[in-house]
């Protein structure tokens, strides 16, 4: 009798504890996000950072949970925002692609230096210290902080030592940007046609003092081609990258310092 007795316990027990774990599994399960393990599986694996997340897993994961929109991602462009939005099942949009531009044509032949910088090699670090050696603090430190971060190896230094970005090259992450202390790069379309290469908005008499191919806000591109596509920001020129002027080639060679620039594709 006592055998049985033991024999129905055990049974009884073993029943409890096999309910309770199918109740735990039950409970406990992770369900699997099919939806995030197809995005991970596109994304590029640049983890540039440029769509604002910390990575692409990151991304991907927000995109699953409807709390980011596809087309973020700009090394990926509009094939992987189509993907991510059939994925999602949403109407895929466009994405522009964006790359650096270094907006200052300031070399050693036309940009005044006040002194000799002889700190770390560091765009951040000079600009704390009467902003290197420049007498624009507007411009280029040429000390090649961009280059550091750059993941593309697309930013380098050109003949006359101004730094410059290889367009076919950038991804438009966005890290030169970010490390920049005088705010000289930025992210322009892929497909802009023009530029006005300057950074300083200061009035033409204060530019003359410390550039010699820096932008003196005659604004003659503005008023003398109105649909240049041109316009004065306090004292810099500024062009529109949004579509195409009939007189943007003409200001271009009005400009007495030849600042407005054709960018080769």
């Amino acid at each position: 009798m006592g055998i049985v007795m033991a024999f129905v316990i055990m049974l009884a027990l073993s029943a409890a504890l096999a309910l309770f774990l199918a109740f735990a599994d039950k409970k406990l399960k992770v369900e699997k996000n099919e939806k995030l393990e197809a995005l991970e599986k596109i994304m590029p694996g640049a983890n540039c950072g440029g769509c604002g997340f910390a990575g692409c897993a990151a991304y991907a994961e927000a995109v699953s949970k409807g709390e980011a929109e596809p087309g973020l991602c700009s090394p990926g462009g509009d094939a992987l925002a189509a993907a991510m939005s059939e994925i999602m099942g949403k109407v895929a949009q466009k994405v522009r692609r964006m790359t650096a531009f270094v907006f200052c044509k300031g070399d050693d032949s036309v940009a005044v230096r006040n002194s000799e910088y002889s700190g770390l090699s560091d765009c951040r670090a000079a600009s704390l210290v009467f902003n290197g050696s420049k007498g624009c603090r507007s411009g280029c430190l040429q000390l090649g902080s961009c280059m550091k971060v750059c993941s593309q190896n697309a930013i380098s230094y050109d003949e006359k030592g101004d730094v410059v970005v290889d367009r076919s090259k950038c991804i438009g992450c966005g890290k030169c940007v970010s490390v920049c202390p005088n705010n000289v790069i930025k992210l322009i379309p892929y497909d802009a046609k023009w530029v006005v290469a300057c950074n300083n908005k200061q009035k033409g008499a204060e530019v003359n003092k410390v550039c010699k191919a820096g932008c003196i806000g005659c604004s003659i591109c503005v008023s003398k081609y109105p649909d240049s596509g041109c316009r004065m920001d306090e004292f810099l020129s500024i062009v529109d990258y949004d579509r195409d002027y009939p007189q943007t080639e003409q200001a271009a060679a009005a400009c007495p310092r030849h600042i407005i620039r054709g960018l080769d594709k």
